[in-house]
């Protein structure tokens, strides 16, 4: 027998709990100032009647907020959030209906614009 008598046992099953914690899959989120700022373009649309409906979705490589005209139809926006592509065009991306991209880059600011249309003073 290779445990001694005065060995715990429940030593070992704790010294073995962090192996298995850090083996759990990691989800991609928006963190708070990201959602601040899609949620404040969704509240400007919702009141302007564009928008009716989101889901977000945490997945394992990418993170998805989606926006619909209707509950029962496709998104007809999909911001995603992808941190593998980071360093190369951008983590951010606005995503049509149709799976176009219409922008990616570096900064959700800058990319949002796409769909943000604030009002022109004329």
């Amino acid at each position: 027998m290779s445990l001694s008598e005065d060995a715990d046992p429940s030593e070992q099953r704790a010294a073995a709990r962090p192996a298995a914690a850090n083996t759990q899959p990691t989800r991609v989120t928006f963190n708070r100032l990201e959602l601040h700022r899609i949620l404040n373009l969704y509240g400007r649309m919702v009141a302007d009647g564009e928008w009716r409906d989101y889901a977000i979705d945490f997945l394992r490589d990418r993170a998805v907020f989606s926006v619909y005209r209707r509950a029962s139809e496709v998104p007809i926006y999909r911001i995603e959030k992808d941190p593998r592509l980071a360093r190369k065009q951008g983590m951010y991306s606005v995503i049509s209906a149709t799976g176009l991209i219409l922008r990616r880059g570096h900064e959700l600011e800058r990319v949002l614009l796409v769909i943000d249309r604030k009002l022109a003073v004329v």
